[in-house]
Formats: structure tokens, C-alpha cells, sequence
């Protein structure tokens, strides 16, 4: 089967929702690339239809909307009678679309789009976008998955480490696909002063790590701000602690991009404080955009993004004085900031849309031709 001609073939791609991730990016992408390959494209996602979508879509993409949130404010039982409903709900879907492929973005999801395919013959791809060993699931989640994982057609992992995650007797299952990163039309202002952070408000990305780096060095540099971009639970948590370091005029909680990639309209130099990550996106946009980055050295992917004095700066991972001597070391060299743009910029080119859209065109020629 050549895969510039799908025509006739149906692709599914199962996920939570269509905001403002890195995988909804992904997501996006790779729909438009199939459909221009000739596929019927199908989107199903748990979100409600007057949710935004913040990463336009091909317009021959077909989604469809389940409004089946999961709301974990709610009673286990409560929540455990959605998930039900979310299995029985795509199960409702191979049986209607009868797709030749699905593949199924993150965690949670994989496992609800592999409970669904028993006894309809649907292959099924599980494509792992975070690190499962950090995230906070019930340890019943990841005991399921574990045997869940065997009725894959095929795993996606984003790094190599990544593979750690998956039990070894299905590493041949294993494909290993880092996200396409497609450099942001956007203007910078490369001569300022402003170290730009992005991601959701929550403990995995970090922030506070990153606020009590900057205050233990933010003396030394009087004329750099930081900017971090994003919304999420954690924030009157970290508008608290910019208040008791009295770093308020030079540390802003910018709130959600108005637009895909506007963060970087404002970024001189940038950084990524997680404990943990399965891709970090907005690492490779940055770097695309020739801005220099330091990253934490943490599971997964940055180590395998970045030579570390060359394309970037890598700190030791959830250490807050190494955090800050590498911003110290950055803030203080312009000439180490422009060699580390360029080639950071030169470096990020292997994760060209085009040839990371190859990979998961093979990925989808095993799937087919194996079904």
C-alpha cells in the first residue's frame, strides 16, 4: 500500500480534548497530513462541541465531540461510571465507522480506546505523550494498562528513554517518534531581556523551581524579567510565592497565548523547569525560533534535545541552585545566548514536519497491512 494514496482508508484518532497541548498540536498535524494523503481523517475526543479548538483543524476533518469530561471533583464511583460511558461510547464508534486505524493520544486514553476494541477487530495504536511513572493516576490505572498495552497493534513513544515505561516482553511493539516541530511566523524581540517559560500551571512543569531560581539570582540581573505563560491550578500558589520573594515587578503570570506560538514574540532566551515531561514541545519551538534555552535534565526528552553547551543548557533536574547557575550563566553572556540560538536552530531541524510525518506514515502502513 503506498501511503501517498489513502483514498478509501479511515483513520481515527481518539483523545481527551482539543486545547492548548503539545499532543493537540501533534494532533492537528498529523490529521492535516493524512488527509492531504488521501485518508477520511476522524477526530473523537471527551470534550464538549463549544469547547474552543485551539489548533485549527483541516476542514476535512471529521471530529466528533462526546461530552463525556471526566470531572475529579467528583465521587470515585461517579467518575469510574464515566469512564463506562467513554468506553461504551467509542466502542459505539468501531462498530458505526468501522476505521482501518485509531490511534489513541495519551495515557488514560489508550488504555478506555483499548478496553473498547474487544471482540471489534479495530487495531489499535497507543501513543504515550508523558512520563507514566510521574503522572498522577490511581496505581489501578497503570496495573490495567500494563495488560492492556498487549492488545496494541503497535505503541508510539516520543524518546528513547521513554521506552523504560513499557513492559520489555512488548518492547517490539515499540516505535519510537519524537514530535514534529514546526517553527512558529512569529517576530522576536531577541535583543531584550525576557526569559520566557511555557506550560500549564501545575507541579509537573516546575514553576516554582524556576521562581525561586530566578530570586537567587535575579539581583545580578537587573534588567531581565521573567514571563511565564500558561494557566493551571497552581497559580494563586505561585502568585504567592512571587509575592514573598518581592519579585512581582519582574516575574508575570502571563495567563494562555492568545494565538499558537505568540510567547515568543517577547522571549530572549527561554527555559523549561519540569520534573517531567514525555516531549516537551515548546523546548523545540523555541529552539526553532533560534532563541536560547536551557531545559531540565529530566525524564524525558530535553537530554536527547539538547547537547548541553552547544544547542542549550541542561541543569540538573528538581535543583534549584542548578537551575539558577545555569540562568546565571546565560543571563550573563550574550555571545554564549547567540551561539546557542543558532545552533539550537541548526539542530532542531531533524524534527522537520516532513520527516517526522514519514515515521508515523510507517507506523500506519504496519498497522493496515497487519490488519
Amino acid at each position: 500500500m503506498s501511503i501517498t494514496s489513502l483514498s478509501g482508508k479511515h483513520v481515527a484518532i481518539v483523545t481527551s480534548g482539543l486545547g492548548a497541548g503539545g499532543a493537540e498540536r501533534v494532533i492537528a498535524q498529523l490529521a492535516a497530513h493524512w488527509v492531504a494523503s488521501g485518508a477520511r481523517v476522524s477526530i473523537l475526543t471527551f470534550d464538549r462541541p463549544e469547547d474552543p479548538i485551539f489548533h485549527p483543524l483541516d476542514s476535512a476533518v471529521e471530529v466528533h465531540r462526546l461530552a463525556l469530561h471526566a470531572d475529579q471533583s467528583s465521587t470515585i464511583f461517579q467518575r469510574l461510571r464515566t469512564q463506562m460511558r467513554r468506553v461504551l461510547a467509542v466502542r459505539r464508534f468501531y462498530r458505526a465507522a468501522k476505521p482501518d486505524a485509531v490511534f489513541a493520544f495519551l495515557t488514560k486514553i489508550s488504555l478506555l480506546t483499548l478496553a473498547a476494541k474487544l471482540g471489534t477487530g479495530v487495531p489499535v495504536v497507543a501513543c504515550e505523550r508523558n512520563n507514566p511513572e510521574r503522572q498522577d493516576a490511581h496505581p489501578l490505572w497503570n496495573a490495567v494498562l500494563q495488560r492492556l498495552y498487549g492488545r496494541a497493534a503497535l505503541i508510539v513513544c516520543q524518546t528513547r528513554g521513554s521506552m523504560r515505561c513499557i513492559p520489555t516482553r512488548l518492547h517490539d511493539k515499540v516505535v519510537v517518534i519524537p514530535n514534529p516541530i514546526t517553527p512558529y511566523d512569529v517576530t522576536g524581540v531577541r535583543s531584550g531581556c525576557t526569559l520566557v517559560a511555557v506550560g500549564r500551571l501545575t507541579h509537573q512543569k516546575g514553576f516554582d523551581l524556576l521562581i525561586a531560581a530566578f530570586a537567587a539570582v535575579a539581583d545580578r540581573h537587573p534588567d531581565w524579567v521573567v514571563e511565564i505563560w500558561g494557566e493551571g491550578p497552581e497559580r494563586p500558589a505561585l502568585e504567592q510565592q512571587i509575592r514573598q520573594a518581592k519579585l512581582d515587578q519582574r516575574i508575570q503570570l502571563r495567563g494562555q497565548s492568545k494565538r499558537p506560538g505568540s510567547w515568543l514574540e517577547t522571549a530572549s532566551a527561554f527555559i523549561l523547569p519540569s520534573r517531567y515531561e514525555g516531549f516537551p514541545n515548546v523546548l523545540g519551538e523555541a529552539m526553532a525560533a533560534g532563541v536560547p534555552v536551557i531545559a531540565a535534565r529530566c525524564d524525558f526528552g530535553p537530554d536527547e534535545i539538547i547537547e548541553d553547551g552547544q544547542t542549550g543548557l541542561l541543569a540538573e533536574s528538581e535543583n534549584v541552585d542548578a537551575l539558577a547557575e545555569a540562568i546565571d550563566q546565560l543571563l550573563s553572556d550574550a555571545d554564549l545566548r547567540a551561539a546557542l540560538g543558532t545552533n539550537g536552530e541548526k539542530a532542531i531541524r531533524r524534527y522537520a514536519p516532513k520527516t517526522v510525518a514519514m515515521q508515523w506514515d510507517d507506523a500506519l502502513k504496519r498497522v493496515v497491512h497487519r490488519s
